[in-house]
């Protein structure tokens, strides 16, 4: 089954998604959505136990669920169910939530805005930066992030051409460079500022993603220069990246007074995190 990986987002929640292309389906994860309708404290509890209900009143609904594996809040790839968009509106039905209806209409727009980013990629872009706008960042910041996300993609490149598996590895390297340059791990980092599904990127201030991409460009030009293949060979390049964006860091604090690391979001205010004592 070939697959394109990503997340899309419902307000403030974060949905990982897949996209068979045999099938031509996006496949999305349940445990987000039933997060999404906002009926529990604990979404994957709440599945389980609604899975159940469904299974003794032999419903469909849970035999079209698949297990597939995403990337999980610990940056590892894990098994979750995942279900198609018939599927999931579905499960949705059988959710008491006021959030139904958005979520249906969401669901409706995602189908819609895909076919449309498949013939015109530039559409994706303007999406992005539409709703970075909505969620109160800057002309500054958002040229920062889609920079940053720039570099990104050249390492990841680097990556899948070296002989690094994508998912897994990917994450293990991304965590190395982040540790190596930030001193909290990328787990550590989302809980510094209250994150769970989000992503830590679209929550950082423009000083983090500045050395988020300092690190990572350093981490492939050394990577290039040795030509590194493989995990174990990258993690050379990971640490002398993200140990330039730490030395630099160090630095500007110094010089400043100022930590870079910091509980600052873009999170609803009612969810944002406690002072940083």
């Amino acid at each position: 089954m070939k697959k394109v990986n990503g997340v899309e987002i419902f307000e403030e929640h974060t949905i990982r998604k897949s996209y068979n292309k045999d099938a031509e389906l996006w496949l999305f994860s349940v445990v987000d959505i039933i997060s999404a309708l906002e009926v529990s404290e604990d979404p994957r509890k709440y599945w389980n136990k609604l899975s159940e209900r469904l299974r003794k009143e032999e419903s469909e609904v849970v035999t079209k669920c698949h297990r597939l594996k995403m990337l999980a809040n610990d940056g590892k790839m894990r098994e979750t169910d995942v279900a198609d968009t018939e599927t999931v509106l579905r499960i949705i039905q059988s959710v008491p939530s006021k959030k139904a209806e958005p979520i249906k209409m969401w669901l409706a727009k995602v189908g819609y805005e895909r076919m449309q980013e498949i013939s015109d990629p530039e559409r994706a872009l303007n999406r992005s930066r539409e709703y970075w706008k909505k969620g109160g960042r800057s002309e500054k910041w958002i040229q920062q992030r889609m920079m940053g996300q720039e570099t990104r993609n050249k390492l990841t490149d680097y990556w899948k051409g070296s002989g690094v598996e994508k998912g897994k590895e990917h994450a293990i390297l991304t965590n190395i460079i982040h540790s190596e340059w930030a001193d909290v791990s990328v787990k550590d980092h989302k809980n510094i500022k209250g994150l769970k599904t989000q992503n830590l990127r679209d929550h950082m201030s423009e000083a983090e993603l500045i050395f988020t991409a300092l690190a990572e460009l350093s981490t492939r030009q050394i990577a290039e220069n040795v030509e590194a293949k493989g995990l174990e060979e990258n993690k050379v390049p990971a640490k002398k990246g993200g140990k330039i964006a730490k030395d630099a860091r160090l630095a500007l604090e110094e010089k400043t007074g100022k930590k870079v690391i910091s509980n600052e979001n873009y999170l609803p205010a009612r969810k944002s995190p406690k002072k940083l004592k």
